[in-house]
């Protein structure tokens, strides 16, 4: 199981939101790159980054900053928000980033999904977030009327390295996963899926090793409010 600790950033620093209310955040003190350092020292191997600007506008906003955190950590990023075409792939792959995951721009193109992953073998994962059921898009401001398990479906022999999935109502809640949902996923899902909203102990992450086709988990808040210490955290980490 690979334990994903999150960073998030806006306006350059770490933030958490609740369900992704953008209005409903939470700063930290620790700048990215410092964060990023500090999951290094506690000898975690993957870290998931969101670029919480470039989701609102659909840009690589942050991009220098996920550059200084692959060139100055040996760590494997997995990197979101706002990639909606195949140039701002190329500038995540060329820093060096492990994965690159579209959200929206597949969700909305089809084609577009099916293309990066003949361009960027191995380089794509799918981020997938629902609500209801139902599939969110541009930074979860708005719902696509799709249903997330007809939407994989549709898209699972596109070539899709890794499927991200999230419970919007989850997440910066602290309230467990939505293993249900995340386990009907993973069941159909020709690539390994990754957990994410809503951990809130090492309970979860235990639960979380018992489902198949899970790779790994992600956790943000619970790190930052401190109810789960990266000590304990990294030796569920293989």
């Amino acid at each position: 199981m690979k334990i994903f600790p999150a960073i998030d950033i806006k306006d350059k620093k770490c933030v958490r939101l609740v369900k992704g209310d953008f209005d409903n955040k939470t700063e930290y003190e620790l700048s990215p790159v410092e964060q990023a350092g500090k999951y290094k020292d506690h000898d975690f191997k993957n870290l998931h980054i969101v670029d919480l600007d470039g989701a609102l506008i659909g840009e690589t906003v942050n991009l220098n900053i996920i550059k200084d955190i692959v060139s100055k950590f040996d760590l494997k990023v997995e990197i979101g928000g706002g990639i909606r075409n195949f140039e701002s792939i190329k500038k995540y792959t060329d820093a060096g980033v492990d994965k690159v995951i579209l959200g929206s721009a597949a969700i909305k193109d089809k084609n577009f999904l099916k293309e990066a992953c003949k361009k960027f073998p191995n380089k794509i994962a799918l981020g997938l977030d629902a609500k209801d059921g139902f599939l969110s898009v541009s930074g979860w401001k708005e719902n696509s009327n799709q249903l997330t398990l007809d939407y994989l479906k549709e898209v699972n022999d596109y070539g899709i390295s890794r499927l991200i999935y999230t419970d919007i109502n989850r997440d910066g809640m602290k309230q467990s996963p939505n293993f249900e949902e995340t386990s009907k996923v993973a069941d159909i899902s020709n690539c390994p899926v990754i957990i994410s909203g809503g951990v809130s102990s090492l309970g979860d992450i235990k639960k979380a090793k018992t489902l198949n086709n899970i790779e790994g988990i992600i956790v943000g808040k619970a790190i930052y409010d401190g109810d789960i210490k990266l000590d304990d955290l990294v030796k569920e980490d293989a």
